[in-house]
């Protein structure tokens, strides 16, 4: 692979990405999202075109013009705020009307199709990055106690439920009851809400929806999600064994132990 495309969302994740494709040989051509991907990316990469969010016929002739054949989608986009700020294209006007639902599954299994359609074929957004992906088991120096394990194993079941109708992935446990689950606003208000309703000790559970395709929407977490949890005195992170993203790992599970925040890798067909 001498050149690889990359559509770049918001986060620290498109930039981890550039960095560790950099590192094995890869020549990247970029394409940010105006608004939403950080302005890091000119310093890292060459080659960067920005667009606003929609414009999916300018995405689609960069990458042509620069013959790229194999393309990745790191990192998200707001939803809430993409919903006031498009600007379509032609190209993106058409894929938009033709959407069967405006839901995160559907535009960018959507999305991939458009690409694929063009000669450019959409590839997992893990690769090069296997070290942040998790194993099972407890990740910091503490572990769960047999009440935040219950709470996990019912996170994991309530988690999955709202998976399959596409609203979020994450939920938020304490003693058995549900205080929050995400919604458009993301992970970091659920967490925040469900901290304010549930008070400190809460339990917060991230997995992958059953339906997500993993190529190019992968579960994420990072330091900044360390910072919220310690801020409304949560107790507990689990996420999803092998299918969860660590944004700076070292740096997240550091912060976590000094918080006293006990992280977990779970496997959603296992009980521990």
């Amino acid at each position: 692979m001498s050149r690889l495309g990359l559509i770049a969302g918001n986060g620290q994740f498109p930039l981890l990405f550039a960095e560790a494709a950099r590192a094995e040989g890869v020549e990247i051509v970029a394409v940010a999202q105006e608004g939403e991907t950080p302005a890091e990316i000119t310093a890292l990469l060459p080659e960067v075109t920005w667009v606003r969010v929609g414009e999916l016929g300018k995405i689609i002739t960069t990458f042509q013009q620069a013959g790229v054949t194999q393309a990745v989608m790191a990192g998200g986009i707001n939803k809430a705020g993409a919903m006031t700020k498009i600007q379509p294209d032609a190209r993106g006007l058409a894929f938009i009307g033709k959407l069967p639902s405006l839901k995160d599954d559907v535009i960018l299994r959507g999305l991939a199709q458009e690409l694929e359609g063009e000669g450019i074929t959409v590839i997992e957004s893990t690769r090069y990055l296997s070290a942040l992906i998790p194993e099972i088991g407890v990740l910091t120096s503490a572990k769960p106690d047999t009440q935040q394990w219950d709470d996990i194993q019912l996170g994991v079941t309530v988690a999955q439920e709202i998976g399959r109708w596409d609203i979020g992935q994450s939920v938020v446990v304490k003693r058995g009851t549900v205080f929050a689950v995400e919604g458009a606003e993301g992970t970091s208000a659920a967490i925040r809400r469900g901290g304010e309703l549930g008070g400190a000790g809460t339990v917060v559970v991230k997995v992958s929806k059953p339906q997500q395709d993993l190529r190019f929407d992968v579960p994420a977490i990072g330091p900044d999600t360390i910072s919220v949890m310690h801020e409304v005195g949560t107790a507990v992170l689990a996420v999803e064994a092998h299918k969860t993203l660590m944004i700076e790992r070292e740096a997240l599970l550091a912060k976590a132990n000094k918080s006293s925040i006990r992280v977990v890798a779970v496997s959603v067909n296992s009980d521990r």
